[in-house]
């Protein structure tokens, strides 16, 4: 059940190693620097930094913690990891450990491409969904009361230490908003990953050890190649916000404070492909198919009650991939391959937002 999956990029290349109980093993051998700052959050560091800390003696470790969600991903918190940093006089040559899910990974990525202008950084992801996605790739970001992930930069980390023990503890909600990046992978990929998932679902969500390995690794060499191929997202990386306008909408009229991430990708995937069936570039039975996936993953399929289309509007107008004033959509066609695209009828649009948010 142990993979590597390289993200070649040059002289930034580096490996994402995915193996049960890996944070146990030998760190020093993936962590040989002599100034380590461990980042996390209120969740995740009591159950891990000790253990971490623990096979760093020939390293000076700082550990800086913030209080678990959303609502943390802010400016403020990143200043407090630098103000650290500078206290205790760390320098360049350090290292920020990101222990945790997706907020603490994208915080401490952007803390380090920052510090002195560009200190070490290693991703220990620690949910499904960071394992899968956003520990890979470089984007790392903050929230803006605007707008979800608006300042940040493309960085990439090190290298990337996948331990998939660590998801044994992680509760079934967090599972779930987990899985909707990794069907959005089988959305956007193959046709036999799609249908591997149909076959593997059930095995996913009991969290048979072997079903989540293999989804990991493909999920990681899919988006590995993509990254490969557009590391600062000026074309085919875009792909990978396929839900995600739509949901960042959701999660910035929820301040952050309601639907998880994936959750609401998960809407936001089916919000796009009923878009891209009215206009005609994608059939019905593939919006049907994606919605029986989504809620074998025991995730939501509409828009949270109450929020309307112009409160989609409103934030999706603040996208980052509204360009020249025109917004564009990662739009399935067909399930199994999409497009970014402007060019649809914004009646259609109206219509989709109506529809979906009765």
């Amino acid at each position: 059940m142990s993979a590597q999956v390289n993200v070649a990029l040059g002289e930034r290349s580096y490996t994402i190693d995915i193996a049960p109980g890996l944070i146990r093993a030998d760190l020093a051998r993936y962590l040989p620097q002599s100034e380590i700052l461990l980042v996390s959050d209120s969740n995740v560091g009591p159950l891990y930094l000790d253990a971490i800390q623990a096979q760093l003696g020939h390293a000076r470790v700082l550990r800086y913690q913030f209080e678990a969600g959303e609502a943390s991903k802010r400016l403020d918190v990143v200043e407090a990891i630098w103000s650290l940093l500078m206290a205790e006089r760390f320098s360049r040559k350090c290292v920020l450990v990101a222990v945790g899910g997706g907020v603490v990974g994208d915080m401490t990525g952007f803390a380090a491409a920052c510090y002195q202008r560009g200190a070490g950084f290693v991703q220990i992801p620690t949910t499904l969904l960071a394992q899968v996605d956003s520990s890979v790739g470089g984007k790392t970001a903050v929230n803006h009361p605007q707008g979800k992930n608006m300042i940040g930069a493309f960085y990439q980390p090190l290298s990337v230490l996948v331990d998939t023990e660590t998801l044994d503890s992680l509760p079934a909600r967090q599972w779930s908003a987990g899985m909707a990046e990794v069907i959005k992978y089988g959305a956007l990929g193959s046709l036999d990953f799609l249908g591997w998932l149909e076959h593997n679902m059930a095995a996913l969500m009991a969290r048979d050890a072997v079903a989540v390995a293999e989804a990991i690794r493909v999920s990681c060499q899919m988006k590995a190649d993509i990254v490969a191929d557009d590391e600062r997202e000026t074309g085919r990386r875009a792909l990978l916000n396929l839900g995600h306008t739509f949901g960042h909408a959701i999660e910035a009229h929820e301040q952050y404070r309601g639907l998880l991430h994936g959750e609401a990708v998960a809407v936001g995937m089916v919000m796009a492909t009923r878009l891209s069936v009215a206009l005609g570039w994608d059939a019905p039975d593939n919006l049907d198919r994606l919605v029986a996936l989504l809620r074998a993953g025991e995730l939501p399929v509409e828009p949270p009650p109450g929020m309307t289309p112009a409160d989609f509007m409103h934030h999706m107008g603040l996208d980052k991939k509204v360009d020249a004033g025109q917004l564009r959509l990662v739009l399935p066609k067909p399930t199994g391959s999409a497009v970014i695209s402007a060019d649809f009828d914004p009646q259609a649009l109206a219509r989709t937002l109506a529809d979906s948010c009765r």
